[in-house]
């Protein structure tokens, strides 16, 4: 793709821009701080620090919510800060623009994207959509051009999108709403109903990445702090790793319902293809600990968890962007070129 071409994945925690040739140039958190209603004092990472500690006229948000826009002010606010940043190292006027979407949406969300994009500052010249199971194979590794059908599990921050994809195209997908943030909500949940004890929303996450696992392992224990509920104190409890596992195992299991379903209505020529393969699983959450040998248990298949899983959309995205023979795999949602 000639010129300026960038890659966009909006995903529900971060959001991360691929540039032609420089590779990836934004990796923030999805996240901005208004003050008031109309001033935005900070955005990704910055905004994130805030998230938890601000005062009440200072509102924290994701504008992303369940892989789709929940918030199109904020996010407009949010992508023209960044376009910004990007302004400074080498501009994106004119520029061309992919963007990532979940199959399973309607298409007014997915418009949505579209829209967001064409109404920024960046003014680009084109918009195309790349299905996010298709960028996530090519960030794998795995050839979607040919007939061999592929199966991808990616479990993001608000959601699991599970996919059969064969010949460059979906073959079928669902999108279930439970991720990595549904995890540290029962974690959170469970930690007040047990100990009486409210914890954070970052201190749940900090909990998950050291203890969760998806198969019963080796006992090991952290403290958290948070604030007694009957004393208002400030207050210490020991959580241990099967303590986490209890909170979590039914949501890992509602994932593992949703990949039975959609093996159950693959074609029988794609199963075979998939015995062969096995399932590739990427997304942040797919680093919980054991999850490779609890979906092999209950799957019977080989379970493959993808290297750098938290980046493989935006890494997709790069690949179709340089090389020319994934071109197809981007489409424009509308057949115009955008003008502005």
């Amino acid at each position: 793709m000639p010129g300026k071409t960038y890659g966009i994945d909006f995903g529900t925690s971060t959001i991360k821009i691929y540039r032609k040739n420089d590779g990836v140039v934004v990796d923030e958190k999805n996240i901005i701080a208004v003050e008031g209603r109309k001033k935005v004092i900070a955005v990704g990472n910055e905004a994130f620090e805030m998230h938890g500690k601000a005062p009440a006229n200072i509102n924290v948000s994701y504008p992303v919510k369940y892989g789709v826009i929940a918030d199109i002010n904020n996010m407009l606010e949010l992508i023209n800060y960044t376009f910004k940043g990007l302004n400074k190292r080498g501009g994106m006027r004119a520029a061309s623009v992919l963007i990532a979407t979940p199959t399973d949406i309607t298409e007014v969300e997915k418009r949505a994207f579209y829209d967001l994009i064409a109404s920024s500052q960046v003014k680009p010249k084109s918009i195309k959509i790349v299905e996010k199971p298709i960028a996530d194979a090519v960030g794998i590794g795995l050839d979607v051009n040919n007939a061999k059908g592929v199966m991808v599990v990616d479990i993001g921050a608000d959601t699991t999108e599970v996919s059969i994809m064969s010949l460059g195209g979906i073959v079928i997908s669902k999108l279930i709403p439970i991720g990595g943030n549904r995890l540290d909500d029962s974690i959170r949940s469970t930690v007040k109903k047990t100990y009486n004890l409210v914890i954070g929303d970052k201190t749940a996450e900090t909990i998950k990445k050291e203890l969760a696992t998806a198969s019963p392992m080796e006992e090991k224990t952290i403290k958290a702090y948070g604030r007694n509920v009957v004393t208002g104190l400030p207050t210490e409890v020991d959580i241990s790793s099967s303590f986490v596992y209890e909170s979590i195992i039914e949501y890992i299991y509602s994932i593992i319902d949703a990949i039975r379903i959609i093996l159950e209505r693959t074609p029988p020529e794609i199963s075979s293809d998939i015995i062969d393969s096995g399932i590739y699983v990427t997304g942040g959450s797919s680093a919980i600990k054991g999850l490779d040998v609890l979906l092999a248990k209950e799957t019977g298949l080989k379970i493959n968890i993808c290297n750098d899983s938290a980046n493989t959309v935006v890494n997709g995205l790069g690949k179709i962007i340089e090389d020319a023979n994934l071109k197809e795999l981007a489409s424009p949602l509308k057949e115009a070129a955008i003008k502005g």
